[in-house]
């Protein structure tokens, strides 16, 4: 075996995967290793495209949209239309992740102010038990 290529484990370890998960986007055809009798070898177009396949999942792109990018790489206009496609889906992720964090934070600051008024009135009730006693 080259050092250009890794094999399944050498894959999972250099990327955090599991073997399912490299199985799996080869089933999505996202990912092509040579084999070698029953050995998956990934080359270095391989690493690149789970490293992209990754950096998608993260961003909240799904797999259709992450393997029709990444087919867009091969296409002879120097990837230009693979980067304008990817520019045009993160700005919607983007705007789609912004709107999520407003929300979080608007629910965030709402479970404050509740959390807030219960230690009040649990403190007013200690307050009131100990001055019973």
């Amino acid at each position: 075996m080259t050092t250009d290529m890794l094999n399944i484990r050498e894959m999972c370890d250099a990327f955090g995967v599991t073997p399912r998960t490299l199985r799996f986007y080869e089933a999505k055809e996202l990912l092509f290793p040579q084999r070698v009798g029953q050995k998956r070898l990934f080359t270095r177009s391989d690493r690149a495209r789970l490293k992209l396949i990754l950096r998608g999942k993260r961003f909240g792109f799904s797999l259709e949209e992450v393997r029709q990018l990444l087919d867009l790489y091969h296409m002879d206009d120097g990837q230009q239309t693979q980067l304008s496609r990817t520019y045009e889906l993160a700005q919607k992720h983007l705007a789609d992740m912004q709107a999520q964090r407003a929300e979080l934070d608007e629910a965030i600051a709402e479970l404050q102010t509740q959390m807030d008024w219960g230690a009040k009135q649990l403190a007013e009730i200690s307050r009131n038990t100990s001055d019973a006693a």
